[in-house]
């Protein structure tokens, strides 16, 4: 039977590489990840019977207490949160990522042939940009009421 491998062995005509199995090429990659998660299994079950071991067992009211911001807690922890909460990190998360966006243009802004065109196409960015953010304040999803 031929195969095909990636690993040291005889050529035949057309250049292909014959005479190992396939997976005997892979073969390192496996035991790489057998000690990988070997490794991380001895590690997690290490951490969890030290922490067994040195730790401190003395359970209290307080400290088996929930914690709210040093406040006694009111109500169930397990209700139902506001949406502005979430379209507020939402949206901080749409208007900050254009940040990702703005370092390497800056960091080649030099580098722009004609420069006027690295400038403009920040420009547009900038006003898309600003029409989203004039968009979302007439929504009032910026008012906290």
């Amino acid at each position: 039977m031929v195969s095909f491998c990636a690993g040291p062995s005889s050529f035949s005509e057309g250049g292909l590489i014959v005479g190992e199995n396939l997976i005997l090429g892979y073969l390192p990659i496996f035991i790489f990840l057998l000690c990988i998660f070997f490794l991380g299994a001895v590690m997690l079950i290490a951490s969890q019977i030290f922490g067994y071991v040195a730790g401190r067992h003395y359970p209290t009211d307080e400290k088996s207490s929930t914690y709210e911001c040093g406040m006694i807690p009111i109500k169930d922890a397990r209700q139902r949160f506001d949406i502005r909460f979430y379209l507020v990190a939402m949206l901080f998360i749409v208007f900050d990522i254009e940040v990702v966006f703005m370092y390497p243009w800056a960091i080649l802004f030099e580098k722009f042939d004609p420069v006027i065109f690295g400038f403009i196409e920040m420009v547009i960015f900038i006003v898309i940009l600003l029409l989203g953010y004039v968009y979302i304040w007439r929504k009032g999803a910026l008012s906290w009421r």
